[in-house]
């Protein structure tokens, strides 16, 4: 992809691209923002260094590309901000250092996510990101076809019995916020996206289990697939800069924000855009089991 309005640097080679000559502050044009969108949904995540760019600003950038969500189904949004999501981890004892898609528990998962660096360490804090078209594409064709007939359960709930061990009372409460509501949601293992058209596993860290089979054989196969997704080849590792935005799809990634900044502070604020129900490739929707998400996607348009 070129553009006339911005140049584009791809970081990795098969995902991730930085883009470079763009003042997120400023109000940027339709057609601007339509080769965004472009360079987005090709390279999976963009990246845009050192912007001046306040929680305001933030969410009117995200707003751009679609309906902006509530900070998350259950967690509290940034005071008087009810768009943002406060990742302050400084202050908070839970990290995000597990391979997930955003908010897959919910039936309309988000189309995106903005997020914005404010406090950085001087070094750890990385986060990578994984290319889920490209995983698909890895797949043996035996592989891809049993991929294809797979449907997923994701739930926000915890298996307390394997992850009640050994925990602090801070992340004790912190896991009761984030289940204090319940959703639980089923959605195909591969989904097709709805503006490429490509197909693309859709799993990470909120499935519980593959529809129809056994929590072992459900384990056993997802960690197959899973190993697709974090291969070096599928993936991109960007070292933030405070001011920093990366902008990912979140229908075809997933990330991992690496934890190995021991206590040092890492502040970072997250915006999602709202997304539609995910389709099969044989046409069939994701369809919701248990929670009510419609006050977190509220002016989404039915599917």
């Amino acid at each position: 992809m070129s553009s006339k309005n911005f140049d584009i640097y791809p970081v990795a080679g098969r995902i991730g691209a930085e883009i470079v000559g763009l003042d997120l502050s400023v109000d940027l044009s339709d057609n601007i923002i339509r080769e965004i969108r472009q360079a987005l949904v090709q390279y999976k995540v963009i990246f845009f260094r050192r912007q001046q760019l306040d929680a305001n600003g933030q969410v009117a950038f995200a707003r751009r590309f679609g309906e902006v969500t509530t900070a998350h189904p259950t967690v509290p949004s940034l005071l008087g901000h009810p768009e943002v999501l406060d990742l302050d981890y400084g202050r908070t004892v839970t990290r995000a250092n597990t391979w997930h898609t955003d908010v897959t528990f919910v039936d309309k998962p988000p189309l995106g996510s903005v997020l914005r660096a404010i406090v950085i360490p001087p070094s750890g804090g990385d986060t990578i990101w994984a290319n889920s078209v490209t995983a698909y594409q890895d797949l043996p064709t035996h592989l891809r076809h049993l991929a294809d007939q797979l449907w997923a359960v994701h739930s926000n709930a915890y298996d307390y019995a394997a992850a009640a061990v050994d925990l602090s009372e801070e992340v004790k409460a912190y896991r009761a916020v984030f289940t204090s509501t319940v959703y639980e949601t089923i959605h195909p293992v591969v989904r097709v996206h709805p503006e490429s058209g490509e197909r693309g596993l859709f799993i990470g860290g909120f499935v519980r289990q593959i529809r129809g089979l056994s929590t072992t054989e459900s384990a056993d196969i997802l960690r197959l697939l899973q190993a697709y997704v974090t291969r070096p080849e599928n993936t991109v590792r960007w070292r933030w800069q405070v001011g920093d935005v990366a902008f990912w799809d979140n229908r075809a990634t997933q990330h991992y924000a690496i934890a190995d900044y021991g206590d040092q502070p890492r502040h970072v604020q997250r915006v999602t855009i709202a997304g539609d129900l995910p389709v099969s490739i044989d046409g069939k929707h994701s369809e919701a089991v248990k929670g009510d998400s419609s006050a977190y996607t509220p002016s989404l348009v039915a599917a």
